[in-house]
């Protein structure tokens, strides 16, 4: 059995969700890449006794390693390290080199606010540079200090080591490589796999037929003792996340292969990489391809997940957002008629906003995108949830074979947010098979 962890999240402004939590899923993968379990993550207030509970049923399940974050500042609010200390059944001393080390990085903030209490400063230093004995000091990126725990001599020796990290992602993720390379760190996972991490992505069908093609794969015989397979739906898609030892390679191969058979082409990575990844890909070439983009529901958030990959400027021509029907005619050049004719919301000015996206800014291919995400503004004819997405292609681009046309009406449910998020999605999904030539294929 791999070594077994669990992630402890301290923080009432977590805890209460006006801050989300960033560090847990982060950490967690570092884990998984380390071939150490994850058990638990447990979100904690500011509250030592809260705090005591969440390291004794971790304890409790066995895990050799727990990884805090967050509480390590010079409020009295901040309780981690000497909760951890007493648990650990280490007595806190302090530290005067860290001491030293922590008024250094904080003595630029008395110059830059001359008025601040040097005094209160000075306490709020020193109580930072307390640490549990005989635990290994992780230097600070911003002014807290982390240490490595583990238990004192005498305890339980199956007790688990605590490595305690700052909140702040920036402070956190660089001090991961220091706890590391601790002894302390590496005999508590001494025990750890090597973990495999396969990823599949499918567009247009729901999680009951996923869950109905697991059935029916262990009906026909496929083995998937092996493998821990987790699906879920995210902006529209259906990711399948599958975890398995070495071992489970074969197992892994034979599951890949009866999803592709039964799915065909709704499953559009096998690789692990998104469709923002691979409409890049596409268009960076070669040849390489330019797109542009005008939308009205989705405010933006199509143009801005085509410019997340690096070297995007290349490709990604331009966009504009024309909510009203005088920016869709003045900057996207739809026919005022066209618009009077059958409306905003319509198959028709979605193709002209493609068009018009191609001509402004000169692109190989345009996208158009119009539609009601709410929350109001629905009629019975055309409902909350009403998008028509358009992709069209420049005769002579190189795309879909001297240039192309493909269209969908959506109907989709949910909130603004969720409307507009996977309208995003099938627009690139639209997108993606126009570049590879499938006009044909459902989204």
């Amino acid at each position: 059995m791999s070594a077994r962890a669990g992630i402890v999240i301290t923080g009432t402004e977590v805890l209460s969700g006006i801050i989300a939590d960033r560090n847990g899923p982060w950490l967690s993968e570092r884990l998984r890449e380390l071939g150490v379990e994850l058990a638990h993550i447990l979100i904690v207030g500011d509250r030592r006794e809260d705090m005591t509970a969440a390291l004794r049923f971790l304890a409790d399940e066995r895990v050799a390693l727990i990884v805090t974050s967050g509480g390590l500042g010079p409020t009295a609010d901040d309780l981690t390290t000497e909760v951890v200390a007493e648990f650990a059944g280490r007595p806190m001393v302090l530290d005067e080199p860290l001491e030293q080390r922590i008024a250094a990085i904080v003595a630029p903030l008395a110059q830059r606010w001359p008025n601040l209490d040097r005094t209160a400063m000075a306490e709020g230093t020193r109580k930072q540079a307390h640490v549990p004995a005989g635990a290994t000091v992780l230097e600070p990126v911003g002014t807290a200090p982390g240490v490595v725990v583990p238990p004192a001599d005498g305890r339980d020796p199956a007790r688990p080591t605590v490595v305690v990290l700052p909140g702040p992602p920036r402070e956190l993720q660089p001090m991961w490589a220091a706890a590391r390379a601790t002894d302390a760190f590496r005999a508590a996972v001494a025990g750890a796999t090597v973990y495999e991490q396969g990823i599949l992505r499918l567009l247009g069908l729901p999680e009951s037929e996923i869950a109905e093609t697991l059935r029916v794969a262990e009906r026909t015989g496929l083995d998937l003792a092996p493998l821990e397979i987790t699906t879920c739906l995210r902006r529209g898609e259906i990711e399948i996340a599958t975890l398995y030892e070495p071992g489970g390679a074969p197992a892994y191969e034979a599951f890949v292969e009866f999803v592709r058979a039964r799915h065909g082409t709704q499953l559009f990575s096998q690789d692990g990489t998104t469709v923002d990844e691979q409409v890049a890909a596409l268009l960076n070439g070669p040849p390489l391809r330019t797109v542009a983009v005008a939308e009205s529901c989705t405010g933006g958030l199509l143009a801005g997940r085509l410019t997340e990959r690096p070297g995007s400027s290349a490709y990604v021509a331009g966009g504009v957002v024309v909510y009203s029907n005088e920016a869709k005619q003045a900057l996207a050049g739809v026919d005022p008629a066209l618009i009077a004719q059958v409306g905003a919301v319509s198959a028709e000015v979605a193709d002209a906003l493609a068009d018009g996206a191609l001509v402004r800014f000169g692109a190989d291919v345009g996208v158009g995108v119009t539609g009601i995400a709410g929350p109001g503004g629905g009629t019975p004819e055309k409902p909350v949830g009403r998008v028509h997405v358009a992709v069209a292609a420049r005769d002579g681009s190189g795309v879909a074979r001297g240039g192309g046309r493909v269209a969908r009406r959506l109907d989709l449910p949910g909130g603004r947010a969720d409307v507009r998020d996977r309208t995003t999605t099938v627009a690139l999904h639209l997108l993606r098979r126009l570049l590879l030539g499938q006009l044909d294929e459902p989204a």
